[in-house]
């Protein structure tokens, strides 16, 4: 008992994780490993346990102004997110999840070693960097292990790696419809990492964007040359509603290509299981007679 007289968390596996990035918290529930969490970040879908990274990015901002605060903070050296030292002390983490693959979408890893290095802590820091949608499936494979638990990891990826597989056949002889994604809409940018490999899965040839790079900003004369056959409005870090509300402005860039909106925070995004959902809605939309709906909220056909 606590102070309080409360009865104290019980982590199974005898670990404390403290998740720093959303997408290692998806992949540790996705392992069953919850209860484990000790620490997260305020993005994080896990209610109840203490928050120890948020945002410095005022809230509200439309998109061209988040891109201005961004390149602002960048060129100056600021931190896109703030760390609660005390906090992830207090959460005494043995094993802290973090990256090092983009600064503007979750704390860097070098500032969480700082910070231990701060505390005098001894927790185990692995980095989820992963570029390719294989290299996703490697992290949680990697995940797992360190969290004491790899047969979860190896039963989580075989499930994964079938869905995709199902997905593969379901696609296999369709024609391919010339995509262009937007992970950003004003301004226009195109998408990296592993964006253009889930198009490829969901069974279409991705256009401009950059495998296993960076997203870029690209003029609008650009895009349109490409005369894609479908564009797919996928805002980095917004989920369906926002993807819906920014196609009404790429529709007048592209006023007679059929448009599709998704979820891109859940299911584009981020590096976690959720992926596979991704390339399941992403292939619906390209190719509805040939896969099962996938859930409200994920992904819609604006025409």
């Amino acid at each position: 008992m606590d102070v309080n007289g409360a009865r104290p968390p019980v982590y199974p596996l005898g670990m404390r994780i403290a998740s720093l990035l959303p997408a290692a918290t998806e992949i540790v529930t996705a392992l069953g490993l919850r209860d484990t969490l000790a620490a997260v970040t305020f993005e994080c879908a896990a209610p109840g346990v203490p928050v120890v990274v948020d945002t410095a990015l005022p809230p509200g901002l439309p998109p061209a102004e988040i891109d201005a605060w961004v390149g602002e903070r960048v060129a100056a050296g600021l931190p896109m997110y703030e760390l609660d030292r005390a906090a992830l002390a207090a959460a005494d983490p043995d094993l802290i999840l973090t990256q090092d693959l983009c600064r503007v979408c979750a704390l860097p890893a070098g500032t969480v070693a700082d910070a231990l290095d701060a505390l005098g802590s001894d927790a185990e820091v692995v980095s989820v960097d992963p570029h390719t949608v294989d290299e996703v499936l490697a992290a949680i494979t990697d995940v797992a292990r360190a969290a004491g638990d790899p047969a979860a990891g190896e039963r989580l990826v075989g499930s994964l790696r079938e869905r995709l597989a199902e997905v593969a056949r379901a696609v296999a002889d369709r024609p391919r419809p010339r995509t262009l994604v937007l992970e950003w809409t004003d301004p226009a940018y195109v998408p990296g990492h592993w964006v253009p490999e889930l198009v490829r899965r969901a069974g279409a040839e991705p256009l401009a964007g950059i495998d296993g790079g960076r997203s870029v900003a690209v003029a609008w004369s650009a895009l349109t040359a490409l005369e894609p056959e479908v564009v797919v409005v996928a805002p980095c870090g917004f989920g369906l509603e926002a993807a819906v509300a920014q196609a009404a402005g790429v529709r007048d860039r592209f006023p007679d290509v059929p448009l599709v909106a998704i979820d891109s925070a859940a299911y584009v995004v981020m590096g976690g299981p959720n992926l596979v959902g991704g390339v399941e809605a992403l292939a619906w939309a390209l190719h509805p007679d040939a896969l099962p709906k996938p859930p409200p909220g994920r992904v819609v056909r604006l025409g």
